[in-house]
């Protein structure tokens, strides 16, 4: 049991490698990057910049965040499971406590994902926690066909992406991921197959993006294959390189995404993004923040176990504080860390 709780490494990589994708397509709408000229008609169309987000990055990363949001939600209801005799108030004090942040972090961003992902935590995945794991299976993948095809992608995505990876994590797929290399890499082969046609779809009508289903289902597909292509990288000598590059990211997701929004509103306003489109400067801004947010969390993660708002969040969902430093408490190191 003690070897399943220890950290799953290949999660802390994808949502390190997600937070890269959500920081890119987030710096033009939280700096409100060439508003003024589109106000005053200076903009005719999508530059290159701008069509190649939109092929590779946007509707891409979001919903990879959604879906280890949910992996994570099953894995925390385990391991509450074993310690504490009403796990499932453990986990409605996470979703508030989430939701509250997320409403604090709606004021700077109003396009932020917490507080959505609080509302359907509550509304979906605390009443799916009591189904069989075939019902969450099949809940996920209608939510998630209805979610591309009736709505378009976008915010009511999440409830299928939730579900689903609360059914893959039920299955055991993450602690099993070693085995399943041969599955993982079918997964991959088909999904990169059906991201060649959804992208041709796409660009068809590519300044829809984010409005049509084409954006929709091409990103969900090659989310699907950015998702089982890194599975299938952690299993080759590229690992460590991988996970020394993403893992303090994904560690500290929470504290990162949020203060990342911080410093892109005054880096944004500095430089008056909202002036015009400045693409080199968002790019060489989001290598700034990234770069500084690995180097803080790879210093901060040798001194403490969590970041600063993953710790603050576990203290509101124990109901106590929870010990940061490392060294401290070994027993709490049994705590399963992956549903940060």
């Amino acid at each position: 049991m003690a070897g399943e709780r220890r950290r799953i490494e290949v999660l802390d990589v994808l949502r390190g490698f997600a937070l890269c994708g959500i920081l890119l397509v987030n710096i033009g709408p939280i700096t409100h990057m060439g508003y003024e000229a589109i106000e005053a008609g200076r903009i005719s169309g999508p530059a290159a910049p701008e069509l190649w987000l939109n092929m590779l990055v946007a509707g891409r990363f979001f919903p990879i965040f959604s879906f280890l949001f949910g992996i994570g939600f099953a894995i925390f209801l385990d391991s509450a499971a074993d310690r504490h005799p009403r796990p499932r108030l453990l986990l409605l004090r996470r979703l508030v406590a989430l939701g509250l942040l997320g409403a604090l972090h709606q004021v700077v961003h109003p396009g932020e994902a917490l507080l959505p992902y609080a509302v359907f935590g509550l509304l979906v995945l605390v009443p799916a926690s009591f189904l069989p794991r075939w019902a969450v299976l099949a809940g996920g993948a209608a939510g998630t066909v209805a979610g591309v095809t009736v709505v378009s992608g976008g915010i009511l995505l999440i409830p299928g992406m939730f579900l689903l990876g609360m059914a893959v994590a039920r299955y055991r797929v993450p602690q099993r991921l070693d085995r399943l290399t041969g599955w993982t890499g079918l997964a991959f082969a088909l999904f990169a197959a059906a991201a060649v046609p959804a992208a041709l779809w796409q660009w068809g009508e590519v300044e829809n993006t984010g409005f049509s289903t084409s954006s929709a289902v091409a990103g969900l597909v090659m989310a699907g294959a950015y998702v089982t292509g890194l599975c299938l990288l952690m299993r080759t000598p590229l690992a460590g390189a991988l996970h020394r590059l993403f893992a303090p990211l994904g560690r500290m997701a929470l504290t990162n995404y949020t203060t990342a929004t911080l410093v892109v509103l005054a880096a944004g306003w500095a430089l008056d993004f909202s002036a015009q489109d400045r693409w080199g400067a968002l790019f060489a801004l989001a290598a700034a923040v990234l770069a500084a947010q690995w180097v803080l969390s790879s210093l901060w993660l040798r001194a403490f176990r969590y970041g600063p708002l993953e710790w603050a969040w576990r203290c509101a969902t124990w109901w106590k504080v929870v010990p940061l430093r490392r060294g401290t408490r070994p027993e709490e190191r049994r705590e399963a860390p992956a549903a940060a």
